[in-house]
């Protein structure tokens, strides 16, 4: 199975911006293990600029432009640097790839993107992406990595997009306001009813929020790949999903015979 990891800044970092070590190396050894059994693993992971504002003491995440890209140039060689010698452990070679909005929307370039993401995995490296905020501007912007694990999914024709965030899943209020809320196991289309139970983002650091995971789920199933959203602080529901055990909330792809009769691994 071709699957699709994107972390959230909420599983990588304290609230301070500083890396949450347990939960990485966690997470690191869960997706070298999968890797073994003969999955092919990507991972977009957020964290640059979340690692940046705690490496540079600075109060909280700016709110300029210049002060966010001077953040993700410091937290992304930091972000890299600790996944490098994570992986390397478990004799694991990553490659890193950053993205602006402008390397998916122009043709050539979006083929280029996936020709080398097609040889990076026939290589056996681990793809990680995160957005280039370092020169990315609100004109060439993805957005979020929720998008960005999408397209991501999209391009390499994943079977599988994992979403880790701070939230179990899609709950049918926000369980964080309302005690009754229930948490809906699968969804098997992203209706305006569903997308209506979106609210805010989570944690001061992250950018994204449920809104644009419903978004991600629209974009990947139409397509063919399955999503889950379901809570980065245990790594270990990984090998769960992969198997198709219920966790979180599954969003069903919408499955074609090119799809179904084109195994990848």
């Amino acid at each position: 199975m071709r699957m699709v990891v994107k972390v959230g800044t909420s599983t990588l970092a304290h609230a301070t911006g500083r890396l949450n070590i347990r939960h990485v190396e966690e997470l690191v050894k869960v997706l070298s293990d999968l890797k073994n059994a003969g999955h092919e693993v990507i991972l977009v992971s957020s964290g640059a600029i979340g690692m940046g504002v705690g490496k540079l003491n600075l109060p909280g995440r700016p709110s300029d432009m210049p002060t966010k890209q001077a953040a993700a140039a410091v937290g992304q060689c930091e972000l890299m640097y600790t996944y490098d010698r994570l992986f390397t452990q478990y004799n694991h070679t990553v490659a890193q790839i950053l993205l602006t909005g402008e390397d998916v929307d122009h043709a050539d370039r979006r083929s280029n993107f996936e020709n080398t993401m097609s040889r990076l995995l026939e290589l056996g490296a681990l793809p990680i992406i995160n957005e280039n905020d370092t020169v990315a501007t609100a004109e060439i912007k993805v957005g979020d990595n929720d998008t960005l694990g999408a397209i991501v999914a999209c391009c390499v024709e994943a079977d599988l997009l994992v979403l880790l965030s701070d939230i179990e899943g899609l709950y049918t209020a926000d369980p964080r306001t309302d005690p009754n809320a229930q948490l809906i196991p699968v969804v098997e289309e992203v209706t305006p009813q569903v997308e209506a139970l979106a609210g805010g983002k989570g944690s001061e650091l992250a950018t994204g929020g449920m809104a644009t995971k419903l978004r991600a789920a629209k974009m990947v199933t139409q397509v063919g790949c399955d999503m889950v959203i379901t809570n980065g602080q245990h790594p270990q529901v990984l090998y769960d999903i992969a198997q198709g055990k219920a966790v979180g909330t599954r969003f069903v792809a919408k499955k074609t015979e090119e799809k179904e009769t084109s195994p990848k691994g």
